[in-house]
């Protein structure tokens, strides 16, 4: 069974371009991982202090293999110093 995530980042003020950065590091590599249906960072055109990342992987495993990947311990040890505010909500595709 597929799991799709929506993360919401809030960069704190001044921190847009280094949050910026961070999350856009994550695309390439991720989109790489085995298991990887869909991967992309968002910017908000009228908001720019918050992204969205939005995710799917085929099943458990391969997320877990997400959270286990050298990029992901990158972003995971660097993004609090510019983060105001982050959380995760899990979406149901509607058919």
């Amino acid at each position: 069974m597929t799991i799709t995530k929506s993360v919401t980042f809030i960069a704190k003020e001044g921190s847009e371009a280094k949050m910026k950065e961070l999350l856009s590091a994550m695309v390439i590599p991720s989109k790489a991982e085995d298991g990887s249906l869909f991967y992309e960072i968002f910017q908000y055109e009228n908001e720019p202090r918050r992204f969205m990342a939005v995710e799917t992987w085929r099943d458990e495993k391969a997320l877990d293999g997400h959270k286990a990947s050298a990029h992901y311990a990158v972003y995971k040890s660097s993004y609090e110093p510019y983060c105001e505010d982050k959380y995760t909500d899990e979406l149901e595709v509607l058919k």
